[in-house]
């Protein structure tokens, strides 16, 4: 891990942007370049978001795939502790995005986090592709028994149609037109766009869930030891917001109210985690799908959720997409002449488009997927860089021994999660290999 020091005054807090480097800025401003140094930080505070902008981006980056995923999760971990290791997981994902934050403003640590952040960015860009495909696929399998009334008890067959991977190609020409945007303000209008789609798609699936909760005595408190690891990595992998807790430091215009920005928005993302997890198990029980919206009654109000959270995800991978495409962009234009810069770069954005659809064509089972990027990607970038990350800044100051043994449990957890998520995840994927195709089918009961 390569640490080199800021080159600002040790008094002034410099927020690191690890999601760009500096060909990168080079290349993403668009305006001219102020005339002096004042005038560039008048120009960067007019520009700068507000702290009410910073938390709606912050709850936004984790209203993604991971929380319709919790109730599976609560399931593998049990209807007690499942919630509790969500509070846990929770506070100790809020720390170490604090302790990052401290970090990033007193050296760089670019080498290994930056790493991390392009396999979990693009990992989570895999899952988007596996939850479009199934939604889509079960939305078109159902439309010819779609009913407008949601209070009949029939049975409803589903049609068959073609393969759910052929679903998944059928993405890839949208989302290259997509990742072909490289302006992040003209990508705040497909940031609206997902926001509203999503927090429409929560609001009708909270109400159908608080309908009717049955009877929780036959669920078990505790699950298996044996599930657990895959609750641990579709946890972690719920918290999506880790790759964008720096870049959103460094736009606020007035950064010194981000911390408690973080632990607010941390705090109602970790709450309606619980709610969604708990409930969502409770309701459904051990018939909970790999994405709660896969249990949901097969009438067009519910059908429309499905519909609109798959506007919303299509229009987030082209977000989650801009930060490890504006990492490994800029080194590759560094090395060609000016005149193949623009096609190199849109060659590369096709070439990653391309490698996160044929990777969730690979391992087409959702919950697999949130369990594996979880615990591979998610538990270091979340749990295990930033604790090392702070001892090794903060050593040669004289870090307390207590501070020092909270960091490496801390890692300790994180390390022991990725290893035997990755292990339980993988050793799923080899059981279900012969039907990959089908783990994610479900008939509707209306």
């Amino acid at each position: 891990m390569s640490v080199t020091k800021s080159a600002r005054s040790p008094q002034v807090a410099t927020p690191l942007n690890l999601d760009l480097p500096e060909s990168a800025k080079k290349l993403q401003s668009q305006d001219p370049s102020p005339a002096n140094g004042s005038s560039s930080e008048s120009s960067k505070k007019t520009k700068g978001i507000t702290g009410f902008q910073t938390l709606v981006h912050l709850v936004k980056g984790n209203m993604g795939t991971g929380i319709l995923g919790l109730p599976l999760a609560v399931k593998n971990a049990g209807i007690l502790m499942g919630p509790l290791s969500l509070l846990v997981m929770g506070l100790i994902a809020c720390h170490c995005m604090h302790i990052l934050v401290r970090c990033a403003q007193r050296f760089c640590h670019r080498r290994v986090v930056s790493f991390f952040l392009i396999v979990t960015q693009l990992g989570f860009c895999c899952v988007y592709i596996v939850f479009l495909a199934d939604n889509l696929k079960q939305v078109v399998e159902a439309v010819n028994s779609t009913t407008i009334s949601c209070h009949k008890n029939e049975t409803v067959v589903l049609t068959p149609t073609m393969d759910s991977r052929l679903y998944m190609l059928s993405f890839l020409p949208v989302l290259g037109l997509l990742v072909f945007v490289r302006n992040l303000r003209v990508l705040t209008i497909f940031s609206l766009l997902a926001n509203i789609s999503m927090l429409v798609s929560l609001v009708i699936i909270a109400q159908y869930i608080i309908q009717e909760i049955p009877d929780a005595s036959q669920l078990p408190l505790v699950a298996s030891w044996k599930t657990y690891p895959l609750f641990f990595g579709t946890a972690i992998f719920s918290f999506e917001s880790i790759g964008v807790v720096l870049p959103l430091e460094n736009k606020m215009k007035d950064a010194r109210g981000f911390p408690t920005i973080l632990s607010l928005g941390m705090s109602i993302i970790t709450t309606l985690y619980i709610a969604i997890g708990a409930l969502g198990y409770l309701r459904f029980g051990d018939d909970i799908k790999a994405s709660i919206t896969l249990n949901l009654p097969n009438c067009w109000l519910y059908q429309s959720v499905k519909l609109l959270y798959v506007v919303g995800i299509l229009c987030t991978y082209a977000l989650q997409f801009y930060v490890p495409a504006e990492i490994i962009i800029p080194l590759a234009v560094s090395q060609v002449s000016k005149r193949w810069a623009l096609p190199v770069d849109l060659s590369i954005r096709l070439a990653l488009v391309c490698l996160t659809c044929m990777l969730a064509i690979l391992i087409p089972r959702l919950d697999l997927v949130l369990s594996l990027v979880g615990s591979v990607s998610s538990s270091a970038l979340a749990l295990i860089i930033p604790p090392l990350l702070e001892v090794v800044t903060y050593y040669g100051e004289g870090i307390s021994p207590l501070t020092v043994t909270k960091d490496a449990l801390i890692s300790i957890l994180g390390f022991m999660g990725f290893v035997v998520g990755t292990y339980q995840a993988l050793d799923e994927l080899i059981k279900s290999g012969n039907s990959p195709a089908l783990s994610n089918s479900t008939m509707f009961i209306q």
